[in-house]
């Protein structure tokens, strides 16, 4: 008996030990393959962050040791997974391992060297590129994972140097800092960008009803939308949701329907009264009393914190849950 237990356990040992990946990992790609919780600590014992699904892809930070990757998901929360190979499948074709910049938040990723340019997708905090040049004062032109070519914001708030750049050039698309390209840091896609950045770094903060707005140890909804924009561009919103919602129809262009928010609106929640859509049937959405706002990053996500039950800080879907009925409107604060 004591022969197989030791057989056993060496076995599980081996299993676990010959994952093919260096302990000195540098970031890159990885794909669920089956539900796995994703965890605050590298332990079976440590708090569940939430669980991945099959088929979502997360950045790889380290390997902490034989069983424990440090992994960053879409929405930006940090945490631990296993390294077995039935939940996590590294893609090495899309690691960047000649890459010489991490992006620190989610950013822009552009066809040309322009506010106005088309954006290819947002890169996600954590991933790993490679800036071919320094197109002006205002844009690299860089390469992802996966080989595209497009243009980011030199700001230093998006992105971390971590290796040698080029000097400074054209560009593939000619632009060579003059013909009126705008400067990121001027323009309202910036401003946004820099107010999710600084509202993502917040990500699992304690929820406290009626929090400090002096400290950034506990929010409520209404002071971590106000905090994220002091931090980002020091603007001092108002101190509570209705006040904030006010806030923003003064600035008119006021939405009733979540499809037609930009990203970084605010967006502003009646109470709870249910989950299904029948629950607000009939109540006239112009007279509800505001409750709840978080801030909109686009594709039915809302980053904001509700409870301490919901986790703190959080992103949520919009679509088919009650934050769709309950929404209010929705609008820019810039």
């Amino acid at each position: 008996m004591k022969k197989r237990i030791a057989t056993a356990t060496l076995t599980a040992a081996l299993l676990f030990s010959s994952i093919s990946v260096p302990a000195a990992l540098a970031a890159q790609t990885g794909e669920v393959q089956s539900g796995v919780n994703m965890r605050t600590s590298p332990s079976t014992s440590a708090s569940i962050i939430r669980n991945l699904k099959k088929g979502e892809q997360v950045t790889v930070i380290d390997k902490v040791n034989s069983y424990w990757y440090k992994v960053t998901d879409s929405s930006g929360k940090t945490g631990y997974i296993s390294t077995s190979s039935q939940y996590i499948e590294l893609k090495k074709d899309t690691a960047v391992q000649t890459g010489n910049a991490v992006a620190k938040a989610s950013v822009s990723f552009r066809k040309a060297a322009s506010t106005s340019g088309e954006r290819i997708r947002y890169l996600k905090k954590g991933e790993q590129i490679t800036i071919l040049a320094k197109t002006n004062s205002y844009w690299y032109e860089v390469q992802d994972g996966n080989g595209i070519r497009g243009y980011v914001s030199t700001q230093d708030s998006f992105l971390t140097i971590t290796g040698s750049i080029p000097s400074n050039g054209s560009g593939n698309n000619g632009n060579s800092g003059g013909g009126g390209v705008t400067a990121p840091e001027l323009s309202t896609d910036a401003k946004v960008e820099k107010i999710i950045a600084a509202g993502m770094k917040y990500l699992g903060t304690p929820y406290e009803y009626g929090s400090n707005r002096n400290t950034t140890t506990t929010f409520d909804c209404s002071d971590f939308v106000r905090q994220a924009f002091l931090d980002a561009l020091g603007i001092k919103l108002p101190a509570d949701s209705r006040q904030q919602g006010q806030y923003v129809k003064d600035k008119g262009g006021a939405k009733t329907s979540w499809k037609q928010l930009k990203r970084g609106d605010l967006v502003f929640f009646m109470s709870y009264k249910g989950t299904k859509a029948s629950s607000y049937s009939g109540i006239d959405k112009s007279k509800a009393t505001i409750s709840h706002d978080g801030i909109y990053l686009g594709d039915g996500k809302v980053l904001h914190t509700y409870s301490v039950e919901g986790g703190g800080v959080t992103v949520s879907s919009i679509e088919g849950t009650h934050w769709e009925y309950r929404m209010v409107f929705g609008g820019s604060a810039l």
